[in-house]
C-alpha cells in the first residue's frame, strides 16, 4: 500500500483572511495541533499551532499573525521514516502533504503513520532485539549484517539508536532464532553488548562460575 493513499481532506485549511475566532473554533472541535492555512489563491502558506491560536486576538485576521506561521510539510512521495521524522521534528499530529508543483494534496495524521509503521517486518515479524555499540569510526553496517547471516540469522532491521563523539549503538530486530551464537561473534569482533532480549547463556555461564567460586571460597 502507498503511504500516498493515507491522505485525508475531511479537514480543509482556512483562508488567510479568516478570523481568529474561526482558527480557535476549529482547534476547540478538533484534536489537531496544528492547523494549514492556504491564501486566496489556494496556495499553501504554513500552520498555525493551537498553542500560538489561543494568545492571539480572536478578532483579527490570520494575516495580522503571519509572523507566526509554521511551514513544515511534506511531498506525497516522501518516504515513510522521513514522514515520521517530520512529525517529530515539528511537534505535531498532522502534517501537510504537497506534490511537486506545490499544490496542497491533504495531510497525515500521525496516529495512521504510526499504524502503517507498526506493522512493517521491524515491529510485526517475530524476533529478538539485540543492541551493540562500538566506536563510531569502527561500525559499519555491512559488518553487522554479515556478523548475523554469518550465524544464520536474519536482520529484519537495523536503526542507530544513540550516538556520541566516541561511540554508537545500533538496534537491531533479528528473526527468530537463537541470539547467543550472534551475541559471541559480535563480540568477537568488539563490539559491546548493551541489551540483548533473549537469554545469553555466555554472561549466565560467568554468573554461575561467579557464583561458585564464591561459594568455594567459603567452604
Amino acid at each position: 500500500m502507498k503511504l500516498s493513499e493515507f491522505i485525508l481532506n475531511d479537514i480543509k485549511p482556512l483562508n488567510s483572511k479568516s478570523k481568529i475566532r474561526d482558527l480557535q473554533l476549529l482547534f476547540n472541535q478538533l484534536t489537531f495541533s496544528h492547523i494549514p492555512i492556504n491564501d486566496d489563491n489556494k496556495t499553501y502558506l504554513g500552520c498555525y499551532s493551537e498553542t500560538d491560536a489561543h494568545c492571539f486576538e480572536s478578532d483579527k485576521t490570520l494575516n495580522e499573525y503571519q509572523h507566526s506561521i509554521e511551514t513544515f510539510f511534506v511531498r506525497d512521495n516522501t518516504l515513510l521514516l522521513d514522514v515520521l521524522e517530520a512529525f517529530a521534528l515539528n511537534s505535531t499530529n498532522i502534517m501537510p502533504v504537497l506534490n511537486d508543483q506545490n499544490d496542497y494534496l491533504g495531510y497525515y495524521e500521525l496516529n495512521d503513520i504510526i499504524s502503517l509503521f507498526g506493522e512493517s517486518p521491524f515491529f510485526a515479524e517475530t524476533g529478538g532485539l539485540l543492541v551493540v555499540e562500538k566506536s563510531i569510526n569502527d561500525y559499519s553496517f555491512s559488518e553487522i549484517s554479515q556478523i548475523v547471516e554469518s550465524n544464520d540469522g536474519k536482520l529484519l532491521g537495523a536503526f542507530i539508536s544513540k550516538q556520541n563523539n566516541d561511540l554508537v549503538q545500533v538496534t537491531l530486530k533479528i528473526s527468530n532464532t537463537g541470539l547467543n551464537e550472534i551475541i559471541q561473534t559480535f563480540r568477537r569482533y568488539s563490539y559491546n553488548i548493551v541489551s540483548g532480549h533473549e537469554e545469553d547463556s555466555y554472561i549466565e555461564s560467568l554468573k554461575e562460575r561467579s557464583d561458585y567460586l564464591k561459594k568455594y571460597l567459603n567452604m
